[in-house]
């Protein structure tokens, strides 16, 4: 058994395959996807970069605007580097910020405040639209929870507060 801390105290799970079942974040469902990674400790002998290429490649696809996600994407699908972390001992955003390259913002904090401004841009012109008025709604919360994590975690200042107008200009 583990325990998740949820809104009501402790939660208890049974483990499967030593993943939790946890609900969905906005949805009284539980999640389906049970995939887990195999458990390798050590790079593959088959991967053709070294760790310095895979360095390289990382900051300069960095420095011409490619998002982390996106990075490793491609040097899995056009490299064959099957795994950053094991490759370099790093993350890909450890690597852009230890080459002075990060956002001041996190991608996925990022990703979720562009939504909400093109779900507001929607909602200016369709303002019976309760779907996704709904939607937006669930955005804005996922973004103050979001925001409070990296708050914590030092990634975002303690004073950073999500506005429409600061995120307009943030995104832009």
């Amino acid at each position: 058994m583990c325990e998740i801390p949820g809104a009501l105290g402790l939660l208890s799970c049974s483990l499967g395959r030593s993943l939790c079942v946890m609900a969905r974040m906005h949805a009284r469902k539980k999640g389906k996807s049970s995939s887990v990674r195999p458990l390798v400790k050590e790079s593959p002998s088959w991967v053709p970069l070294s760790k310095d290429e895979i360095v390289e490649k990382i900051v300069s696809m960095s420095k011409e605007g490619v998002p982390p996600a996106e990075i490793g994407l491609i040097l899995r699908d056009q490299q064959g580097v099957p795994d950053i972390q094991l490759a370099t001992g790093k993350s890909v955003t450890q690597i852009i910020s230890e080459a002075g390259l990060a956002k001041k913002v996190p991608e996925d904090l990022t990703n979720l405040i562009r939504r909400a401004i093109l779900l507001r841009d929607h909602m200016k012109d369709n303002h019976k639209d309760l779907h996704n008025k709904r939607g937006l709604h669930l955005i804005e919360a996922k973004i103050r929870r979001l925001a409070k994590y990296y708050q914590g975690n030092g990634a975002l200042p303690s004073d950073w507060k999500y506005s429409l107008g600061t995120a307009e200009l943030l995104i832009e």
